[in-house]
């Protein structure tokens, strides 16, 4: 196992073209409990819901930017995009291991949400040829449209990652610590990206409008994911006794969110709207990459790796 990286001297980050580079890291979930959150199953599983969308979720959009790449020509976003699907296969098989080996155990069975996504990711690339061979315009609308939807989620990922660890509540609630560790990494590597396709929705040349278009289906989805997700898992925990309903799980909730332990759903939503649909918006003007790449100085899954910083 790698030691602590050494303190070396400070380096001027470039808020909008940071340095993007995959950290390798693993985590063992065999000490983490179901609620990995103490007594509080209703925030562990609306967070858990990320888990069950993200593995095929960062494929998706893996296969988006992929498609977009021969397209672009800028040396330093394509070094960028290099980076960006580095780290977001990483992420994918990180949330894949909390599926298998924290989720599944405890027999929670997820296969209705995981199996259609995968099926959906492995049709797309056939379906996208064949729609480049009959119409090259169609076939680029939807890659813009999936781009456009793809930096919107990246956006919030980016905003949840920036909350996570600036949130000091859930070491106070004694948070699971491995656990805690893949959420602030995972995160920070958010913060790091978070331009990335966003810049090459713009060199496909995506418009304005598209892109409200497609944040408001984002924003529907990303609704149901944590909530209609974490309602999926509630009713499958085998040590949740009482019934399930949605009075009970609302009531849960909002003590969850004034505790520190998630953030309100709605409100960071439709709260960052004006951020995000501001015309001249661009990823680099939110969050702190100083920041992120402070946290992963300090993960104990990226010096496990051997993370070596600027």
């Amino acid at each position: 196992m790698a030691g602590p990286p050494e303190a070396g001297p400070m380096v001027e980050i470039d808020e909008r073209h940071p340095r993007i580079q995959p950290r390798r890291v693993s985590f063992d979930w065999e000490k983490t409990p179901l609620h990995w959150i103490p007594g509080d199953p209703v925030a562990t599983h609306m967070i858990n819901s990320f888990h069950i969308v993200l593995p095929e979720g960062e494929k998706w959009f893996i296969q988006c930017v992929k498609d977009a790449t021969p397209h672009i020509k800028d040396p330093k976003l394509l070094a960028e995009i290099k980076g960006f699907i580095g780290q977001e296969m990483v992420h994918a098989r990180s949330h894949q291991g909390v599926l298998t080996h924290l989720l599944e155990v405890n027999g929670i069975d997820v296969s209705k949400i995981t199996e259609p996504a995968a099926q959906g990711n492995a049709e797309r690339p056939v379906q996208m040829a064949a729609l480049k061979e009959k119409s090259p315009r169609l076939w680029r609308l939807r890659l813009q449209f999936e781009l456009a939807a793809v930096a919107a989620i990246e956006h919030y990922t980016a905003v949840l990652g920036q909350w996570i660890m600036d949130n000091d509540r859930l070491d106070e609630a004694g948070v699971d610590p491995t656990m805690l560790d893949l959420l602030r990494w995972h995160g920070a590597e958010e913060v790091e990206h978070r331009s990335v396709v966003f810049d090459v929705y713009q060199q496909m040349g995506g418009k304005y409008p598209m892109r409200v278009a497609a944040w408001a289906v984002s924003l529907f989805f990303l609704t149901w994911a944590v909530m209609g997700g974490g309602f999926y898992l509630l009713k499958q925990d085998p040590t949740i006794k009482r019934k399930v309903t949605f009075p009970r799980v609302y009531r849960s909730y909002r003590r969850s969110v004034r505790k520190g332990h998630m953030p309100g759903i709605l409100k960071l939503l439709l709260g960052e709207a004006p951020v995000y649909l501001k015309p001249s918006h661009h990823p680099s003007q939110i969050c702190s990459t100083p920041q992120a790449l402070e946290y992963l100085l300090k993960s104990p899954a990226a010096r496990a790796a051997g993370y070596d910083p600027y």
